[in-house]
């Protein structure tokens, strides 16, 4: 099981008013990471925000910015996503038959490499990569908007990783998102996760600041 202290918390910036980034960001400097949902209309049916978002986030804000690139072809878009600002850089393993090409331009820039999982695919994909990455994301909704439901048959998905990143003796972590609240996270983290992403459930909280430890310190 995660050590509970071990937890990370990061915030989806995509259910922030982005009329108010400045003071959407200002509400959760108790963060450990800013996660960045870039979405592009092809690989998942949604368009959210491009390289000038990060850049401009990470113009007022040292919180690392984990950035989760859900397009098609990523391999074409990763230095300019590290340009921008992204600390860690999370690419969707449906989405590109160049994986270790991926990973190699994210690692030669020394930032942390992560490889995303949709709900429907099977962690065993993910087996002759768990090595080089610093970071699997779980999504335990479909991917594409936000506030879903979390998917209950993500928490044997989780427990079956963690077993593989063991077994394999790897240093990754486990990052899940896909609707997190306060009612379930701590199945979540049973299961073994490192990292929760939580949009609406920090977001729309009356204190966002108090919903992170919380999160963070069941």
């Amino acid at each position: 099981m995660t050590e509970r202290q071990n937890i990370k918390i990061a915030p989806s910036i995509l259910s922030a008013d982005f009329s108010k980034m400045g003071e959407e960001i200002n509400k959760i400097k108790n963060a450990d990471l800013i996660h960045c949902d870039v979405m592009d209309g092809r690989f998942v049916p949604n368009l959210t925000f491009g390289m000038k978002m990060i850049a401009d986030i990470k113009k007022v804000e040292n919180i690392p910015l984990d950035v989760h690139l859900m397009i098609d072809s990523p391999e074409n878009y990763l230095e300019e996503f590290i340009k921008a600002g992204a600390d860690y850089l999370t690419f969707h393993i449906e989405a590109t038959k160049k994986i270790e090409l991926c990973l190699d331009i994210i690692g030669k820039h020394n930032k942390k490499r992560g490889i995303a999982i949709s709900p429907d695919t099977p962690v065993s994909m993910l087996e002759p990569y768990i090595k080089f990455c610093d970071i699997i994301v779980v999504m335990s909704v479909y991917p594409g908007f936000g506030g879903q439901k979390f998917i209950l048959a993500s928490l044997d998905k989780i427990a079956g990783l963690k077993k593989m990143i063991e077994d394999k003796k790897s240093s990754a972590l486990i990052e899940v998102d896909g609707g997190v609240t306060l009612e379930n996270a701590n199945e979540i983290i049973k299961a073994g996760a490192d990292i929760l992403v939580a949009g609406n459930t920090v977001f729309t909280h009356s204190d966002p600041k108090a919903a992170i430890e919380r999160l963070r310190n069941f």
